[in-house]
């Protein structure tokens, strides 16, 4: 069982409402793996689409409350034992919400005045607006198995799918025992880029959900969005939380009540909590738990009080750090409170973020768990509060709000799939890692000053999708160079002639290849504490803009570390030309990790790359 990651965010990233577009930007098919969608929101409304691209070969289950259209022009769910829970509904309808969310953010129409109960008002938005949308329902109330995961991607594929999103994460394993990188690898084969969320395990290290070097493994970043939740004691005492209260309180008070032992699951004690406003002391997630039990507010305690943690909430809430819940301890327990304590809510207010963007501390992090050597996450996007359609459900104590602003890699996720969509659009004939280069070269740098994680936060840096599709050069890969590494890295021929396809196909040595030599656009290297390194890496650029450039190389790198790259210059003379080079590594670092840079720059184009060496942790 897998579990997912749970529109201001493309102005933040320049990237308009008025970007030029392509004419064939209606025929991009979007696979969305997910927990289905909801329909009938405004995001995905078929006005003015025609019929589904003539590539479409897959189809839509239409059941008694769900119908397909010309926008998602295809729907399917899988549940391989046929068990379903109270919430779950039998159809590629979406009952959670997080699967509508996902698809809006990549292909929502344009939708004015949208918001979340006031907050965030604006226009909703995808990134492909005009591209259409397929379905693949493969999460429910208990999570998402791997079987239906893969049955998804074949479909997918066969569907004629040209990007697949894949907002859902697994514990690190073996490429072999995943779906996710047995999935992506069929598709990479079939010319079919998978962008998958990186995780929401951070800040530690080396927990990242999506390593596969054929995915794109998208981290999320912070957008200049934040939230403030004031609340008031009874002693007339306002303190400042964080949250997202679309419920206004009217300034009444309610009975504040030490939630205690009603903090835990399962333990909500209906009776004292009706009507009251519960303070609580531990991390639980019980929200949900109270709302049902009908509790007026929540005002909770955390360790570290991250604003990128903490969103929209299904009850007036405001989490509060250390010093405010002492001063709440401290009013419960005063003996000048006579009678009942009393507390009240007020509703949320918006305010700016200077810091952003910079990498949230739910973000997974590298370095990657699986294959050392090649760099994760690829790049970042935006993942925090971020604004897309929800499914209307009363259940879920947000009554029929067709938008919310949720945070997680899952909504960063959606943001490439939709960059990468953008590029396929423009340049249909592109191969997957062509488009995952372009990506990758032309993202803006973050600030390791905010991010002490640096590349294992954030990889390339943040998507720019506007200059993506014009990155001057591509490191290009073919799929079977993947199965080659998997070779060279002492998997049983056997699996990996599984994987790759085809029963030509054998590990041998002229079969493998060193992952220094695999021609990905970032270079890694794990070493051992104190090592002395000396590491040749080989890479081939592909000229995809100017006919006649000559670009230069331009290092930077810190000090003990020594990188020399041959040639230095690297002249091309037409569209396809293709030009190899080396980058040498040697030294030795006196901190765990070293960041550089390579560059090639012809005065147009830089064709940005980063370096990473750094002692191995795992």
């Amino acid at each position: 069982m897998l579990k997912p990651h749970t529109t201001k965010s493309w102005d933040f990233i320049g990237f308009p409402q008025n970007v030029k577009r392509s004419t064939v930007e209606s025929d991009i098919i979007v696979g969305v793996i997910d927990y289905g969608i909801w329909p009938e929101s405004e995001s995905f409304s078929d006005k003015g689409f025609g019929p589904p691209p003539a590539k479409w070969k897959g189809t839509c289950q239409v059941s008694a409350d769900f119908k397909c259209n010309n926008k998602i022009i295809g729907a399917k769910y899988y549940r391989i034992n046929m068990t379903f829970g109270e919430t779950d509904l039998k159809s590629p309808r979406d009952s959670n919400g997080h699967g509508t969310h996902t698809a809006s953010t990549i292909a929502g129409g344009v939708v004015s005045k949208a918001s979340y109960a006031g907050f965030g008002t604006g226009t909703a938005r995808g990134g492909v607006p005009s591209a259409r949308i397929a379905v693949y329902k493969v999460c429910w109330s208990d999570g998402c198995d791997g079987a239906s995961i893969l049955a998804a991607f074949d479909d997918a594929i066969a569907d004629g799918a040209d990007i697949i999103s894949l907002s859902l994460g697994q514990s690190p394993q073996d490429y072999f025992t995943s779906p996710i990188s047995i999935g992506s690898f069929h598709a990479v084969k079939n010319g079919i880029l998978t962008s998958a969320a990186a995780g929401n395990e951070g800040p530690r290290l080396a927990n990242i959900s999506s390593y596969e070097p054929w995915s794109l493994s998208v981290a999320a970043s912070t957008i200049n969005r934040r939230f403030l939740s004031k609340f008031r004691l009874g002693n007339n005492q306002i303190y400042e939380g964080i949250g997202i209260n679309y419920m206004d309180l009217k300034n009444k008070s309610f009975p504040l009540i030490n939630g205690a032992s009603n903090c835990e699951p399962n333990l909500v004690d209906k009776k004292l909590v009706k009507g009251k406003i519960v303070y609580c002391e531990n991390m639980s997630d019980i929200g949900q738990e109270l709302v049902s039990a009908g509790a007026a507010g929540l005002i909770q305690k955390v360790q570290v009080l991250l604003e990128d943690v903490y969103g929209s909430s299904a009850l007036p809430a405001s989490y509060i750090d250390v010093h405010a819940a002492s001063k709440v301890f401290n009013y419960l327990n005063s003996d000048s409170v006579s009678k009942q304590p009393t507390a009240t809510i007020f509703r949320s207010y918006e305010l700016n973020n200077k810091l952003a963007p910079y990498i949230p501390s739910f973000s997974s992090r590298g370095p990657n768990p699986i294959t050392p050597n090649i760099l994760k996450p690829d790049l970042a996007a935006p993942g925090v509060h971020i604004l897309a359609a929800w499914t209307p459900d009363p259940h879920k104590g947000v009554k029929f709000l067709k938008f919310n602003i949720i945070s997680g890699t899952s909504m960063s996720c959606p943001h490439a799939t939709a960059a990468a969509a953008y590029i396929k659009s423009i340049h249909p004939t592109w191969s997957p890692a062509a488009i995952k280069s372009a990506l990758m070269t032309t993202a803006n740098p973050m600030r390791s000053s905010l991010n002490p994680e640096a590349e294992f936060a954030y990889g390339s840096g943040l998507i720019n999708p506007l200059k993506a599709p014009y990155p001057g050069l591509v490191y290009d890969i073919d799929a079977i160079d993947y199965a080659k590494v998997l070779c060279g890295e002492g998997y049983d021929s056997n699996i990996v002639e599984q994987i790759s396809g085809s029963e030509d196909f054998k590990c041998s040595k002229a079969n493998s290849l060193a992952v220094a030599d695999l021609n990905y656009p970032s270079f890694a290297l794990s070493i051992s504490l104190s090592e002395t390194f000396s590491r040749v890496y080989r890479r081939t650029l592909t000229n995809v803009s100017s006919p006649k450039s000559t670009y230069k190389a331009k290092v930077v790198a810190p000090k003990g570390l020594e990188i020399i790259v041959e040639p230095s210059v690297l002249s091309f003379t037409s569209i396809g030309q293709k030009q190899s080079f080396t980058v040498k590594l040697t030294g030795k670092i006196d901190e765990f990790k070293a960041s550089a840079s390579l560059v090639w720059d012809d005065g147009t184009y830089q064709v940005k790359s980063p370096i990473l060496v750094y002692v191995s942790i795992i």
